[in-house]
């Protein structure tokens, strides 16, 4: 097993205890897909999902497979699949769907920019709708640049959002380092309630900058996570770096699948309005 696919069975992995205080819920008038552009940022990089089909090859690739990674998940991670990634009605749909494939009793997608798109600060949002039901685990997350020579946690990861089936409504936002990771029980995180997620869409996004993280639901900040406060070297702050981004929805897993997975709820998806990059 090469060191790249070795971090990245270790990375985004939750803890199996002490989860994040949970904060008083989140309320949307009503949810539109329209935002207002942040006043002082650029759009440099977006997706619209307006192309039917496969996701765009020049935006997306895949992370293809089925080793548990590093979490005892329970999907097939596969490629250019439409059952498991496609675009429709000017949405990005992920489904993780319950059939037998390579060994595996359930498929879904994992896509990422890496290769084709990094950023290194800026206002990253995804306008979402997730699954619901015991054993989903949808998460828009990113990783450092540098995974394949620094290896996780030293290369950083900044989950958006986090949300696991059983605990439905519960969103998180965690950053992991070398010094501040789930391993060591160390990472830096919180939650918030967030009421109609599998019925409604939602604004996840963080707004990252030299010296501190931001993450809001619905243009809601509701933590923050300083260099100040943490420390300034690498292993505690390798946020100085280009990161890309990633789009997944596992099934069952060490923290997914903590409560059982039901096996009625299937196929379930995490649908995708789109994806937007300020600086």
């Amino acid at each position: 097993m090469n060191a790249y696919l070795l971090a990245l069975l270790l990375a985004c992995k939750s803890p199996d205890a002490a989860l994040p205080a949970v904060q008083p819920p989140v309320t949307v008038a009503q949810p539109t897909s329209v935002t207002t552009t942040p006043t002082t940022r650029k759009l440099i990089w977006s997706d619209e999902f307006n192309e039917p089909g496969l996701p765009d090859s020049t935006r997306w690739g895949y992370e293809v497979g089925g080793n548990g990674w590093g979490n005892n998940e329970l999907q097939y991670y596969t490629t250019r699949r439409p059952e498991n990634a496609r675009v429709e009605n000017g949405r990005l749909i992920i489904e993780a769907r319950k059939e037998a494939y390579e060994g595996k009793a359930y498929t879904s997608a994992r896509l990422l920019t890496r290769g084709k798109v990094e950023w290194k600060h800026g206002r990253i949002e995804a306008f979402a709708k997730l699954p619901t039901g015991r054993g989903t685990w949808p998460a828009v997350w990113m990783l450092g640049s540098d995974i394949k020579t620094a290896g996780w946690p030293r290369c950083g990861e900044i989950d958006i959002m986090e949300h696991v089936g059983y605990d439905e409504g519960v969103v998180h936002g965690t950053i992991h380092t070398e010094a501040y990771n789930h391993n060591k029980k160390t990472q830096k995180g919180m939650a918030v309630t967030v009421r109609n997620v599998a019925t409604d869409f939602h604004l996840y996004a963080i707004d990252w900058t030299t010296d501190r993280i931001d993450f809001y639901v619905d243009d809601q900040k509701y933590y923050t996570v300083q260099k100040s406060a943490l420390g300034s070297d690498v292993e505690q702050w390798p946020f100085e770096q280009p990161f890309f981004l990633l789009l997944n929805l596992a099934v069952g897993g060490n923290w997914g699948g903590q409560k059982g997975v039901d096996e009625t709820i299937w196929p379930q998806r995490m649908e995708v309005d789109y994806v937007r990059v300020y600086q």
